[in-house]
């Protein structure tokens, strides 16, 4: 049952429904912004996700962001975030189950586990595997970017923030998503 009720361009305040075209110049409003609009702080503070995700695909490319957000998701065992990851990976034609990962992709997919489940518990072997490929600059981004990946999960979970209907094509069963 969703805990806090989205808000529509119908029942926004004159406040709330700045905000909505506000951000839907930008953004496509997911179920989870038509949520967090109910607060003008919150929805900037996880807007900031986006400049996040541009930065760390300079470093990363277009693939392997996703991927390490999948990881944070299925490991938060956030089913909105993970269907959403889920569904871009499917377009690639990858099966998000069995997916292919060198040895550099195999880290940074490693480090989003490793924040979702124990932050505390990041290994200094998984650390040096970092440092062989990314800058000290690129896990700073990649880190805040993964903890903005674990408000989102938090956020869509804590709130029960229903699965947006364009996400029900690739719904799996929970032993499958968070395997």
């Amino acid at each position: 049952m969703v805990r806090i009720p989205q808000i529509s361009p119908e029942t926004a305040t004159p406040e709330q429904l700045t905000l909505w075209r506000e951000t839907e110049k930008t953004h496509a409003i997911s179920n989870m912004k038509a949520t967090l609009i109910h607060s003008p702080e919150a929805l900037r503070a996880v807007l900031e996700w986006y400049p996040l995700f541009a930065k760390v695909k300079l470093f990363l490319g277009e693939r392997l962001p996703v991927l390490f957000c999948n990881a944070i998701s299925r490991a938060n065992h956030c089913q909105l975030c993970s269907l959403f990851m889920r569904r871009a990976i499917v377009s690639w034609g990858e099966d998000p189950d069995h997916l292919k990962l060198d040895e550099r992709e195999q880290a940074v997919v490693d480090f989003g586990r490793q924040l979702a489940v124990d932050p505390n518990a990041v290994s200094d072997d998984l650390f040096a595997k970092l440092k062989k490929y990314f800058s000290d600059a690129e896990i700073v981004d990649l880190t805040a970017f993964g903890a903005l990946m674990i408000v989102n999960n938090v956020f869509n979970s804590a709130l029960k923030v229903d699965i947006d209907t364009a996400l029900d094509p690739f719904k799996v069963a929970p032993e499958v998503l968070f395997a």
